[in-house]
């Protein structure tokens, strides 16, 4: 009779077992505390323009300098190295064993909309940060690097522009876009950065002292309130976000040839804002006409001059706001646009400007990120459910470039970029722990005693 080895044998039988299990990262995140992550969440809306319970704070302004510097402060706390790029960019690094393993990142934005809330964006970076501190805190080690970023402007506050921080810095942006930056008071980016103190010789300068190395990405998970009513009224304690919309831009300008109010008689004008108007509710005709609930469009500015009583207005100008997590849908609304200001165009008299400013590509979540997250929530047995976010965030644009997704917890009565935004000590608990325990499975484990297999 043949014997058998019985350390072969073993070796055998553990690497059956392995080809039907998946390594995870078992990590113990009790300590990281409910009201402990809220209370700072409080702390930091101290930094804003206008008084609580609202948060004001725009790109480089005062309370933006001033929150950007507390977050340098938490991160070094948190044993992170801080590293900002051109823009202000700001970067928070745990070095892993293996620095050419890639990089797990996780972040959001700090700035927030006038007179906005105290959880939009920021939880994702105070959280990104509270979860490496209790990864730390565990003992944990990770073998891939991990970083949390405070991306610089998401919202489309101070300059009308959404996510420059992370379009930057993923490739996204020109230099002729940088230069066209305005605040309504005229000031340039250029300005604005210098004197925050991001100065740089060109919009070329900054842009390239702001490029990632995609290569070097390995993958982007990023917190954030729902911003919406669906987690709250199903009761869930997490959202796995599975898609985000694809946002879009466009611009129209009408002209006319004006005319006192009183004496141009109604036969003979060419109104441009009349011919606004058209558009807008030609638009939202064709965002109906889809049939799909996913498909959203929305004149969010308009502006007509010289904006007087008791004159016909001689010009308008209004951006167009069309999402859909269907690319080829979304074109079709944007087409329906372009097309409706000729016609429009040509029956009220008027000349028309129309182009696409942006229309940046829906994203579907990575696998691995969806992944990590939902092997997350089971170890947490937390509540969770699977939706879309309509929201654009710093997200879509890392998932151009890396396996990426969202996690989002419930807000009250889904109210957002509102002074009574609002997510409970236990809702941000949740979220920090989930997203602390994704990280790890996504950096992995340096210690051979933090892994086990799980079937």
């Amino acid at each position: 009779m043949q014997s058998r080895n019985p350390t072969s044998q073993i070796l055998t039988w553990t690497a059956v077992f392995l080809c039907f299990t998946t390594l995870t990262t078992a990590v113990d995140v009790s300590s990281i505390k409910d009201h402990a992550v809220w209370d700072q969440l409080q702390e930091l809306a101290k930094f804003s323009d206008t008084p609580p319970p609202s948060v004001t704070r725009l790109v480089y302004k005062k309370h933006d300098i001033l929150a950007r510097k507390r977050i340098k402060e938490l991160m070094k706390e948190a044993g992170l190295t801080v590293q900002e790029d051109a823009v202000g960019n700001t970067f928070g690094r745990w070095e892993g064993s293996d620095t050419k393993a890639g990089t797990v990142m996780t972040g959001s934005h700090a700035d927030a909309i006038v007179l906005g809330g105290a959880y939009d964006g920021i939880l994702g970076v105070w959280g990104g940060i509270a979860a490496v501190a209790g990864l730390r805190k565990a003992g944990f080690k990770p073998t891939k690097s991990i970083e949390v970023v405070q991306w610089t402007s998401e919202e489309a506050d101070r300059f009308t522009e959404i996510c420059f921080g992370s379009r930057i810095a993923t490739g996204y942006m020109k230099a002729h876009e940088l230069d066209k930056f305005r605040d309504d008071n005229g000031t340039t980016f250029q300005e604005a950065a210098s004197a925050a103190g991001y100065k740089q010789a060109s919009s070329q300068a900054y842009l390239d002292g702001s490029q990632l190395d995609a290569k070097t990405i390995d993958s982007y998970v990023e917190l954030h309130i729902e911003q919406g009513p669906l987690l709250e009224a199903d009761k869930k304690d997490v959202g796995i976000v599975t898609h985000i919309f694809g946002p879009s831009l466009s611009h129209v300008v009408f002209n006319g040839s004006g005319g006192h109010a009183g004496g141009m008689p109604m036969a003979n004008r060419n109104d441009p804002s009349l011919a606004g108007a058209e558009l807008a509710l030609h638009v939202e005709k064709a965002a109906l006409n889809t049939g799909s609930i996913h498909n959203v469009a929305t004149t969010g500015t308009w502006n007509i001059w010289p904006n007087v009583l008791n004159a016909v207005p001689r010009g308008a100008s209004l951006l167009f706001d069309i999402r859909d997590v269907e690319d080829k849908r979304r074109q079709k609304v944007i087409q329906a646009l372009l097309d409706g200001a000729q016609s429009i165009a040509k029956k009220r008299k008027v000349e028309v400007k129309a182009e696409v400013v942006y229309a940046y590509p829906p994203i579907t979540s990575g696998e691995k990120v969806l992944d990590a997250i939902k092997s997350a929530t089971r170890e947490l047995k937390v509540s969770t459910m699977e939706l879309m976010s309509k929201p654009y965030h710093d997200a879509a644009f890392m998932g151009l470039v890396a396996p990426t997704a969202m996690i989002f917890v419930p807000c009250r009565g889904g109210l957002s970029h509102h002074p009574d935004e609002y997510s409970s000590p236990k809702n941000v608990g949740d979220g920090v722990r989930t997203l602390a325990l994704t990280l790890a499975k996504l950096a992995g484990s340096s210690e051979p005693s933090q892994t086990h297999a799980e079937l």
